[in-house]
């Protein structure tokens, strides 16, 4: 168990009585706590429990590095269990947690698992905790959507590939090193059916994590694609985890926010996404985000803040675009849609992922042939549970001759 800890009073004292309070037992479980430079009682605080609990506990109180890297790589580096757990000093874990999680990295035979997070006064993802699962697909999956450094690693893979927290990152650290452990590892799992970590938002905003400005964001967003282009080939795959930087890191600096900006400042964004656009930003991730976030980011690849504008000005103002067809396609006619001077390609506007405007469900059209293929397999579906060979040659041959449409 890795804490690090910053100014985490009082948060501190619900942290480590969930890790003593643990099923695993006292005599399974190791503590490193590194207290980085904490004025408030924090480093106190450690040591006097260090002194009490039946957890094996060591201290180590150093001057304030500026953010989580360095404290989670010093414990890192002093860890000696098969697994390690990174817990933030302001967050506490449910009781079964450690005893759950590895259980299943030994039954598995994983080299992450994954607890269920819930948020205690913040929001925390959801998308991933539909169910337990031994082996998730990092690629198809919703994991790839939570990076954040608060899982079980087997330290076998991190200390054979050397990995440590970047800490020249000033943000998006977590999600460089778990990125890597999920491509490097031996897969994958999620612990879905009980609460193992609970994500508390502090009422006085002191977080381990340093903040500020932008840049630091695009950054991060360019670690985490380097990353991933260095371990995935082009092609699908690669595009399913781009998804992620593009619409956790980048999307959200081109959002309303820049409505409320200096033009300055969005002009310096689009000059710092332009090269990660050009290098990693292909059909296949594009056509896995909604219309508007494929809009904002098309919009900063071509360096038109004023066409951005537009189109977050129409989102704010509750504009409702209109479906239209064009080329056997549906489309969405956000701002500048078939204007030939905004130069936005038409693709940029098509329907390729499930919409909602306006209550409106609407579902990307598939080519022809794909349409057939699957009317094909809803008639041969009914026909089998009906037991009937004159039923399916009927059904074969209506199939057979589509509607225009």
């Amino acid at each position: 168990m890795i804490i690090g800890a910053y100014e985490a009073m009082p948060y501190l004292v619900k942290c480590l009585d969930s890790v003593e309070a643990q099923t695993l037992g006292p005599a399974r479980i190791e503590i490193v706590a590194v207290d980085d430079g904490s004025t408030d009682g924090t480093g106190e605080y450690l040591e006097e429990f260090a002194a009490r609990t039946k957890v094996p506990m060591r201290v180590v109180r150093q001057p304030n590095s500026g953010g989580p890297s360095g404290p989670r790589n010093r414990g890192l580096a002093m860890a000696r269990g098969r697994y390690v757990f990174f817990l933030d000093a302001d967050d506490h874990l449910g009781e079964e947690a450690l005893e759950r999680l590895v259980a299943m990295g030994d039954r598995a035979g994983t080299d992450v698992v994954l607890g269920k997070v819930v948020g205690v006064n913040r929001n925390a993802a959801k998308s991933m905790w539909g169910r337990t699962v031994e082996r998730a697909d990092i690629y198809t999956s919703n994991v790839k959507f939570t990076l954040s450094a608060q899982k079980l690693f087997r330290r076998e893979l991190l200390v054979r590939h050397g990995m440590r927290f970047d800490e020249s990152l000033r943000t998006g650290e977590d999600a460089l090193f778990t990125m890597e452990a999920y491509l490097r590892g031996a897969g994958v799992s999620v612990v879905a059916d009980y609460t193992c970590y609970y994500l508390v938002g502090r009422e006085d905003g002191k977080h381990l994590t340093k903040t500020g400005g932008y840049e630091p964001r695009f950054d991060s967003a360019a670690a985490l694609m380097k990353l991933i282009a260095a371990h995935v080939p082009p092609g699908v795959r690669r595009d399913q985890l781009m998804v992620r930087p593009f619409t956790v890191t980048l999307l959200p600096q081109f959002g309303p926010i820049v409505l409320r900006q200096p033009e300055k400042y969005l002009r310096h964004k689009t000059e710092l996404a332009a090269p990660l656009m050009a290098a990693y930003w292909t059909p296949g991730v594009a056509c896995r985000l909604r219309v508007e976030e494929r809009l904002r980011l098309t919009c900063a690849a071509l360096g038109r803040p004023d066409l951005l504008r537009d189109v977050l000005a129409f989102v704010r103002d509750g504009g409702r675009p209109e479906v239209v067809r064009r080329r056997g396609r549906d489309h969405l006619a956000y701002p500048h849609f078939g204007d030939p001077d905004a130069g936005i390609p038409l693709s940029a506007y098509e329907v390729t992922v499930t919409e909602r405007i306006g209550g409106r469900r609407i579902e990307p059209r598939l080519p022809l042939a794909r349409r057939v293929a699957r009317r094909v397999a809803r008639r041969l579906r009914r026909v089998a549970a009906g037991h009937g060979l004159g039923r399916l040659r009927a059904g074969l041959l209506r199939v057979s001759r589509p509607s225009s449409g």
